[in-house]
């Protein structure tokens, strides 16, 4: 086939799916538009996910009625004008290509206004082509209706996800946006309700109240900035207050919203070992560097930068978390041992002393002769005879061939996790509900998924009913929760099902979320009678050698192993 150049239409489609891969990425580039303009009040709507329609109307400096059509051209744009604008760039968008680029992906009307004339203007366009045009009245600013997007592009659609999921995806940008520009008054409108309002009164912990919800945003640790090179600012949540996804871990480079692996490990890096194992924390972190040593031109949707000091920037956020969490949080101190719960695996004989604080010393890693137990057949664990514990943690167990350590949690976990999985799929669920019903405040990305996932959350007992503005009373929980806080867990599962790339079923993900919550803790005293319950449930499943993290349930240390370590072989 010889070399040809593309027709322009072609040409402009193949551009446009750089840019435009998604709903999302339309309210992206409006509402980045919206905030170059210099608007405080941005309103979003959206119908079926936005393929039907995405909406976006804000109160900025409008575009003059002699331009509007030039800015749909591609690369026409009013932020550079020279080579070396581009290491100066000082707004969210610079390259002349989201009007065109939507323009090529669906149908496309606008409506502006400058606040030095009386009318507006309208222009319509299809296929990137204006049909349309003519003057309209309207408030000084600007509104972008976009129709039918992908219709010209099936093959598009096909790799779309559901219209919940897409509008999820929605919901999360624009709470970014709120986050980053708190001065701005952000609706966000899906199928007609209220998804997320924000006040714009510049207050950011108003604004992570309304993202997040009113408990999580007083928790939250104010990071002072340094008058370095490098100022980081915003807020991170103490040790204590963690989630189970890093969805809730927000980064803004010079207030842009950027994705970066890099920011994310240099936040986790400031924790150290404060944080449970998997789990993560929240934080809304700016970062503020000289134009000229970061590189925003690297992504087609602008989404990753460049660091010209990438070691100095990881550094700096790493000391500030550090520093937050150092100055904000003391030394705890040991607080009078709460009374041991019931346990929730076998009737007990009267509970033990506690241990004193002493036990709970770290262990000590594992030497190379003792091995982790590699994942066998369903019924390969042998029958195992308890012994004690450490640090109350683990299990210390007798089996055939010498001493087993059980992960006390990890073990629970892989239990109750089968057991919640194969009751779902028997239809079987044993639901109790609250003696009194708890007020459940989500964030607007939770209230979404509850939306999407109603039926999944039914099936496996939950029951809340609105009860307010983004608030539910939750009535009834999974029996496996009884002794958990139903809360923090619906919360929780609800930050599981919203990540779409997971490769986990929907019904393993709220499996995998009440386990952790329900199972036994590590620091829990156990009766000997239920470690021995413990051991024989371990035995009943498929794969009792990990937890459903993947993590081991246990490590065994051979009789030739011991034999080796004392000198007898």
């Amino acid at each position: 086939m010889p070399i040809r150049v593309l027709p322009p239409d072609i040409a402009a489609r193949i551009a446009a799916g750089e840019v435009i891969e998604r709903p999302a990425s339309v309210v992206k580039e409006l509402v980045e538009n919206a905030l170059d303009a210099g608007a405080r009040q941005i309103s979003i709507e959206v119908l079926g996910g936005g393929v039907r329609l995405i909406r976006v109307a804000d109160n900025g400096s409008g575009i003059p009625a002699d331009e509007v059509e030039t800015s749909f051209q591609r690369h026409a744009t009013s932020k550079i004008s020279r080579a070396e604008d581009l290491n100066t760039i000082a707004t969210l968008g610079f390259r002349g290509e989201a009007l065109p680029s939507i323009a090529a992906a669906a149908e496309v009307a606008m409506v502006t206004r400058t606040p030095d004339t009386e009318g507006g203007t309208y222009v319509l366009l299809r296929g990137g082509q204006v049909q349309e045009r003519g003057a309209r009245a309207c408030p000084p600013g600007t509104s972008v209706t976009v129709r039918n997007l992908f219709r010209d592009t099936p093959a598009r659609l096909k790799f779309l996800k559901s219209d919940a999921a897409e509008a999820q995806r929605i919901v999360h940008l624009v709470s970014q946006y709120a986050l980053a520009y708190p001065e701005a008054r952000f609706t966000l409108l899906l199928d007609g309700r209220q998804a997320l309002s924000t006040t714009g009164s510049g207050d950011s912990r108003e604004t992570l109240a309304r993202v997040f919800d009113t408990e999580t945003a007083a928790a939250l640790l104010e990071i002072v900035p340094d008058e370095g090179r490098v100022r980081v600012s915003g807020f991170i949540s103490p040790p204590s207050l963690h989630r189970s996804s890093r969805t809730s871990m927000s980064f803004f480079v010079r207030r842009r919203w950027v994705q970066s692996r890099m920011l994310a490990y240099a936040l986790e890096q400031g924790y150290g070992t404060m944080l449970m194992v998997g789990r993560h924390p929240i934080a809304v972190v700016h970062i503020a560097v000289p134009p000229a040593d970061v590189d925003v031109n690297v992504h087609p949707a602008k989404a990753e930068v460049r660091f010209r000091q990438e070691g100095e920037v990881f550094a700096a956020v790493r000391e500030a978390v550090r520093q937050t969490l150092l100055g904000q949080a003391p030394t705890p101190r040991i607080a009078a041992p709460a009374p041991v719960p019931p346990s929730t695996l076998l009737p007990t004989r009267p509970a033990r002393q506690a241990p004193s604080p002493d036990v709970f010393s770290r262990t000590p890693a594992a030497s190379s002769s003792v091995k982790q137990v590699a994942p066998q057949p369903r019924m390969a664990l042998p029958i195992l005879r308890p012994l004690g514990q450490v640090s109350s943690t683990y299990v210390i167990a007798e089996g055939p061939d010498g001493l087993y350590l059980i992960d006390q949690h990890a073990a629970h976990e892989r239990v109750l996790f089968e057991r919640l999985r194969d009751e779902r799929r028997r239809k079987t669920i044993e639901a109790q509900g609250l003696l009194e019903p708890v007020a459940v405040e989500l964030s607007p990305a939770q209230e979404q998924t509850f939306q999407a996932h109603r039926d999944d959350l039914a099936s496996f007992g939950f029951a809340l009913e609105p009860f307010g503005e983004r608030t539910y009373l939750l009535r009834m929980v999974p029996s496996a929760l009884k002794a958990s806080a139903p809360a923090q867990a619906t919360r929780d599962l609800l930050d599981l099902l919203g990540q779409d790339d997971l490769p986990v079923e929907r019904e393993d993900r709220v499996a995998f979320s009440l386990a952790c919550h329900a199972a036994i803790r590590a620091g829990k005293v156990l009766a000997m009678e239920e470690m021995e319950e413990l051991l024989r449930l371990l035995e009943q499943v498929e794969q009792p050698h990990t937890c459903p993290h993947g993590r081991p349930t246990m490590v065994h240390l051979s009789s030739a192993d011991l034999e080796r370590q004392f000198g007898r072989r």
